[in-house]
C-alpha cells in the first residue's frame, strides 16, 4: 500500500533520529501601543506587554527584548534610557509625573524629550543631563499627544488632551500662547507641512489645516471616517500613481475604513483610495488602522491594524511591499507549503489564514472563511492546500509562481463546523472532510483546478459538491487521514474508536477499538500496512490494517496526545501533547528516544518537511517553532570529541614517557579526569627528589589549574590508598599560596569542609599504626634481649 518500492527502500539504511533543536520561533512581538522605526529604516521597536521588542524589518527576526530607544515610560512612573543594540539600560530616573506617562516625543535634535501624563501635565527633559527643564500646566485631563515644532529655533511644543483643543506652548516662557479650536473629538495626529502650516486629524472624521502665523484654521476637510493618523506626502517625488496631478499639500489618512486614502488640501477631495479587501466589506471595524507613518529611509508608508498586522507600502504607489504579523492568537494547525517548503501556512483562532515566507517573515493574510479555521492539509507537491472551518465549509487554495495564494474552490454541505481535512496523497484528485455532524464527505477536485494554465484563469472560487457522504461515528470526528496509495482512509473520533474506510465508496472496512478516551489523531505509515492513533488517554497505538489488531502501545505522555507523524521513513513517531511536550519514539524498541520542551500550552499543529530533516509545531501559546534534526550534527560533534580525547590521551602518555610533567599535568587537568591527574602526580613522586619536583610543577600551574587540582584532591583524599598523594599536593598548595590567595579559589569553602574530616581520619589511622609499630618494636627488642641472655648462659 506504500507508494515507494520496498526493494529500493531496503537498499538505503534507515537513519534513526535522536534529537531535534529549535532553530527558529515565530512568536508574538507586538500586542498594541505605539510602534517606532529607526532613522535608517532597518529596525522596528514594538511594545509587547511589559517589554519592547527590537525587530529587524528585512527578516522579521526578533533581535532583542528590552524589559519594562530610545526611552520608555512605564506605569511605575520611571523613565528608562536604553542602549538597545547591546541591549542594556543606560539610565533610569523618576518621571516626576504623579500618574502614568501617556505619550512622549523627541525634538529634532533628540536632546529634549517631552512627556505627557495622565496627571494633566507636560514635562520637558534634558536628555544629556537627565533633569526636568519645564513643567507645563494648564491641560485639562490626560495629555495624549505632544509634538515639537520641527524648527528648533522656535522652541515651541504642541499638545492635545481630552478637551479636543490643540495647545501651543512657548518653551522660553513655559506658557501656553495659543489654543487651536475646531475639532469635536480626540485629536489623533499632528503633521507640519512647513514652518507655518499644521495638519491635524481627529476621530470626529475631519482633518484641519492651520496657519501658524495667524493661528487660525485655513481649511477643514471632511474625510468621512474616524482618522487615527494623517501623513503628509513629501513635496518632492513622483506621486502621480496616487492621483497627485499638481503642486500643493497632499496627505494620506488611515482609520476606521482600514484602507489608505490620499487627499488634496486645495480641493478637499480624495484623489486616490486603496481597493477595499474582501474582509473589509464584511466587518470593517475589526480591520481598522490604528497607526500610520512615513518612513523616509525606505520611501515607504507603515500602517498598523487593529489585528496587530504591520504593513509596509510603497510610498509612491501604495503597493504592498511587506507585511508582518505581531500577534497570532491561539494557533490551531500548521503545515509546510511551497515546492521547497519555503513557506508555512498557519490556521489561528480566527477566520483569516496566514502564509509566512520563512526567509523574510513576510505574511500573506488570506480572507474567505467567515468563522474560525480549524484544520488544514497540503497536497504532496506543496502548491495546493485545503482548509476547513466552523462556517461549515472547506476551501481549496493554490500558490502561484510569485508565492501569491488565491482561493480556487469552495465546498459547502456539512451541517456543523468542519473539524478535520485530508488531501489525496498520490495526486491532487480528491479531499476528505469530517465534521461535528459525525459525517465524512469525499470531494473530487476537477482537473481545471490542478492545471496551472486553467487555474490562473479562475476569477472566483469554483463550487465543489461532495461525491460521497457517510455517517462515520456517534460523536465528533477529530481526525481523518488518507493512505499513501489513495485507496483507504481512516477516521478518529471522540467515541474512542478509529475506523478504516474505502476511498472509492466510503464503505466501512474495519474498526480499531482499544483506546480509553477520545482519539485526537490518526496517521498511516508511509511504508507499512499500519495505522497510528493518539488519544486523550495519553497513549499512542499502532494497528495492523489486515486484522485490525493492536500491534504496539506507547506510553509516556502525561496528558492528551494531540498529534502524531511518522518520521525516519516510517521507523519512528513524533507526538505532541496538551502539556506542550514533543516526544520522539522508535517503533522497533517501543522506546521514547527524546522529549522536547518547546511550548507552554497545547501543541495542535505538527508537520514534517519533504526532506524529513525539519519539523514545525504550533501551539495555543501563540508560538510557531521550527525544529531542525540535529542527530547527524551531534554524532559528528561526539565523534570529534572522542577523537580529540584519544589524541590528548596519546599526547599525555608521550609526555609522561618523556618526563615533561608540567605539561602533562596541564593536559590531564584539561581532560577533567581526576584519576589521570592522580596518575601524573604518582609518576612525579616516584622520581628521585619527587617531593621537590612535585612542588615545582604545582607551583608552575595557573590559578584555574590549581583550583581544578584542589577539587581533584578532595576526591583522592576520600580513599586511604591515595591520601598520601592528596596530602602531598595539599602541602604544596599551602606552602606556595598565601592564605588570602587561597581564599580567592572557587569552591575553597566546600573543599576545606570535605578535606578536614577525611584528613583527621587519616591522621588517626596513622597514629594507631605508629602506636602499633612502637609496641611491636618494643616486643622485638625484648625478644632479642632474652635471646642474647640465653646465649650468654650457654656459653658459661
Amino acid at each position: 500500500m506504500a507508494d515507494t518500492d520496498p526493494a529500493a527502500a531496503a537498499v538505503v539504511p534507515v537513519r534513526f533520529k535522536s534529537n531535534y533543536a529549535a532553530t527558529r520561533k515565530i512568536e508574538p512581538f507586538y500586542k498594541g501601543g505605539r510602534i517606532q522605526i529607526s532613522r535608517d529604516g532597518k529596525f522596528m521597536f514594538c511594545p509587547c506587554g511589559s517589554k519592547v521588542n527590537v525587530i529587524d524589518v528585512e527578516t522579521g527576526a526578533l533581535l532583542h527584548s528590552l524589559q519594562q530607544v530610545l526611552v520608555t515610560g512605564s506605569r511605575a512612573l520611571l523613565l528608562r534610557r536604553w542602549h538597545w543594540r547591546e541591549p542594556r539600560c543606560e539610565r533610569s530616573w523618576r518621571a516626576v509625573h504623579t500618574a502614568p506617562v501617556a505619550t512622549m516625543a523627541f525634538d529634532p535634535t533628540a536632546t529634549l524629550l517631552a512627556t505627557g501624563g495622565c496627571d494633566s501635565t507636560i514635562k520637558i527633559w534634558d536628555m544629556t543631563k537627565h533633569y526636568c527643564t519645564h513643567n507645563l500646566k494648564g491641560s485639562s485631563g490626560v495629555v495624549h499627544l505632544v509634538e515639537f515644532h520641527p524648527d528648533i529655533s522656535r522652541l515651541q511644543l504642541f499638545s492635545s488632551c481630552i478637551d479636543y483643543k490643540i495647545r501651543i506652548w512657548d518653551l522660553s516662557s513655559s506658557k501656553c500662547v495659543a489654543l487651536l479650536e475646531g475639532h469635536f473629538s480626540a485629536v489623533t495626529s499632528l503633521a507640519f507641512a512647513d514652518g507655518n502650516s499644521l495638519l491635524s486629524s481627529g476621530r470626529d472624521k475631519i482633518c484641519m489645516v492651520w496657519d501658524l502665523k495667524t493661528r487660525q484654521s485655513k481649511r477643514t476637510i471632511p474625510v468621512y471616517e474616524t482618522v487615527e493618523a494623517a501623513v503628509l506626502l513629501p513635496e518632492e517625488g513622483d506621486f502621480s500613481q496616487l492621483g497627485v496631478k499638481k503642486q500643493g499639500l497632499h496627505f494620506v489618512t488611515a482609520g476606521s475604513k482600514g484602507i489608505l486614502r490620499v487627499w488634496d488640501v486645495a480641493t478637499a477631495a480624495c484623489v486616490h483610495s486603496q481597493p477595499v479587501p474582501f474582509a473589509l466589506r464584511e466587518e470593517p471595524s475589526e480591520h481598522s488602522l490604528t497607526q500610520c507613518q512615513f518612513v523616509p529611509a525606505r520611501n515607504e508608508i507603515l500602517t498598523v491594524s487593529m489585528e496587530h498586522n504591520i504593513v509596509f507600502y510603497d510610498a509612491q504607489s501604495l503597493q504592498l511591499r511587506k507585511q508582518l504579523t505581531g500577534y497570532n492568537e491561539e494557533v490551531l494547525d500548521v503545515k509546510f507549503l511551497g515546492p521547497g517548503d519555503s513557506h508555512i501556512v498557519v490556521a489561528t483562532n480566527s477566520p483569516q489564514l496566514k502564509v509566512f515566507e520563512l526567509a523574510t517573515s513576510h505574511c500573506q493574510i488570506l480572507y474567505g472563511h467567515t468563522e474560525t479555521i480549524l484544520a488544514l492539509d497540503v497536497f504532496r507537491k506543496g502548491l495546493m492546500f485545503v482548509t476547513c472551518a466552523k462556517d461549515r465549509s472547506m476551501r481549496v487554495w493554490r500558490m502561484g509562481k510569485a508565492g501569491r495564494v488565491t482561493c480556487v474552490a469552495q465546498g459547502l454541505g456539512h451541517a456543523h463546523g468542519v473539524g478535520a481535512v485530508a488531501c489525496s496523497r498520490l495526486k491532487e484528485s480528491f479531499v476528505v472532510t469530517s465534521s461535528q455532524d459525525c459525517t465524512i464527505k469525499i470531494w473530487n477536485i476537477p482537473e481545471s483546478l490542478t492545471s496551472k494554465a486553467k487555474a490562473a484563469l479562475i476569477s472566483s472560487p469554483e463550487p465543489l459538491h461532495a461525491r460521497v457522504t457517510e455517517k462515520g461515528h456517534d460523536k465528533d470526528i477529530n481526525s481523518v487521514a488518507v493512505s499513501p496509495n489513495d485507496k483507504l482512509l481512516a477516521t478518529g473520533s471522540q467515541d474512542r474508536l478509529a475506523k478504516l474506510w474505502s476511498c472509492s465508496d466510503c464503505s466501512l472496512l474495519g474498526v480499531f477499538s482499544g483506546h480509553k478516551r477520545g482519539i485526537w489523531c490518526v496517521q498511516f505509515s508511509p511504508v507499512d500496512q499500519v495505522l497510528a492513533t493518539s488519544s486523550a488517554d495519553g497513549t499512542l497505538k499502532l494497528w495492523g490494517l489486515r486484522d485490525f489488531s493492536c500491534l504496539k502501545t506507547f506510553e509516556g505522555h502525561d496528558a492528551s496526545v494531540l498529534k502524531i507523524i511518522f518520521v525516519s521513513r516510517g521507523a519512528q513517531l513524533l507526538s505532541s501533547g496538551s502539556d506542550g511536550l514533543l516526544k520522539l519514539w522508535t517503533i522497533k524498541t517501543n522506546e521514547c528516544v527524546k522529549t522536547l520542551d518547546g511550548h507552554e500550552d497545547k501543541i495542535w499543529g505538527l508537520h514534517s518537511n519533504k526532506k524529513d530533516d525539519m519539523v514545525v509545531t504550533a501551539s495555543s501559546d501563540s508560538c510557531i517553532t521550527l525544529w531542525q534534526d540535529v542527530t547527524e550534527i551531534e554524532e559528528k560533534e561526539e565523534q570529534a570529541k572522542q577523537e580529540e580525547q584519544i589524541m590528548k590521551e596519546q599526547e599525555l602518555s608521550n609526555l609522561l614517557h618523556e618526563k615533561r610533567y608540567l605539561k602533562a599535568l596541564g593536559l590531564a587537568i584539561s581532560l577533567d579526569r581526576p584519576h589521570t591527574v592522580l596518575t601524573v602526580v604518582k609518576a612525579i613522586l616516584r622520581e628521585p627528589e619527587g617531593r621537590r619536583r612535585l612542588e615545582e610543577n604545582i607551583a608552575g600551574l595557573r590559578k584555574d589549574q590549581k583550583e581544578a587540582v584542589l577539587a581533584f584532591l578532595v576526591t583522592w583524599n576520600t580513599n586511604s590508598r591515595n591520601c598520601h598523594e592528596a596530602q602531598a599536593v595539599m602541602e604544596t598548595l599551602l606552602k606556595h599560596e598565601a592564605p588570602d590567595s587561597l581564599l580567592q579559589f572557587s569552591g575553597i569553602k566546600s573543599a576545606v569542609e570535605s578535606l578536614l574530616p577525611y584528613t583527621e581520619r587519616h591522621f588517626q589511622r596513622l597514629s594507631r599504626l605508629l602506636q602499633a609499630s612502637t609496641f611491636i618494636e618494643f616486643m622485638w627488642q625484648n625478644m632479642r634481649l632474652a635471646d642474647v641472655a640465653q646465649q650468654d648462659q650457654g656459653t658459661l
